[in-house]
């Protein structure tokens, strides 16, 4: 088998913006500064392809081509800087593309789990989802693209307990390949502080509450290892 991929670009309501076609139909025209040409050399009627730059124009309200002597049929197409700029995006995430569907191997999942003490308890949520439905576990979650651990962990902690934390430390890196069901995962455990808020179930929190450290249930993945590394540093402090 072989891996095929096709991706395009879409506006806020979901309607095409720039795809493959029109990446190959403005390249032509940069490389022959001429649009007669390249709608040939894309196998295309020049009222079709004039029509779709024009339809992309006006969804974008901006220009990306511009046409010089002799008007758009026989005179010079050129592209603007803004339609050099849609190649090149286009470009960047076709190498990203191209790049992760030929390597060889698997990636591990970053993710990122927090532990909040208050006294000698510690807050769980209860998993409304699979994997380890209706199990408590430590909040936390996947790291989005473009966001720093850091930033993921104060973002899944309010988003599932509603609390405003601070980082007060790493407990550890977790790293086994069998400790989530979905996949190799590695989750950074941070200590934290609660900041602000009151403490409610939300995303994929079922419920939650705070457990006494000697109390703590059967948890889901390995988090009841990650807590007795929590309770060992408490002991080893005191």
């Amino acid at each position: 088998m072989e891996l095929k991929y096709r991706f395009w670009f879409e506006d806020q309501d979901g309607k095409y913006l720039f795809g493959e076609g029109l990446y190959l139909l403005l390249k032509y025209v940069d490389e022959t500064h001429n649009l007669s040409k390249a709608v040939k050399m894309m196998k295309m009627s020049y009222r079709n392809g004039w029509g779709r730059i024009k339809e992309v124009e006006e969804r974008l309200g901006k220009k990306i081509v511009e046409t010089k002597r002799g008007g758009s049929i026989s005179g010079e197409t050129t592209l603007t800087e803004y339609g050099k700029k849609l190649i090149t995006e286009y470009e960047r995430y076709l190498e990203v593309f191209d790049y992760y569907s030929k390597r060889p191997y698997k990636i591990p999942s970053l993710t990122v789990d927090g532990i909040i003490n208050e006294g000698r308890s510690i807050l769980l949520i209860k998993r409304k989802n699979e994997p380890y439905k209706g199990y408590y576990a430590l909040p936390g979650g996947f790291v989005e693209y473009g966001e720093t651990v850091e930033e993921a962990i104060k973002r899944e902690i309010f988003e599932e307990t509603g609390l405003e934390v601070k980082i007060l430390n790493i407990l550890g890196v977790y790293s086994s390949p069998d400790r989530d069901p979905r996949g190799h995962t590695i989750s950074i455990v941070y200590i934290l502080d609660k900041i602000s808020g009151h403490p409610r179930a939300g995303d994929d929190a079922e419920d939650l509450k705070f457990f006494e450290i000697k109390k703590i249930p059967d948890l889901a993945f390995d988090h009841n290892k990650i807590i007795n590394d929590y309770i060992k540093l408490l002991n080893h402090k005191t």
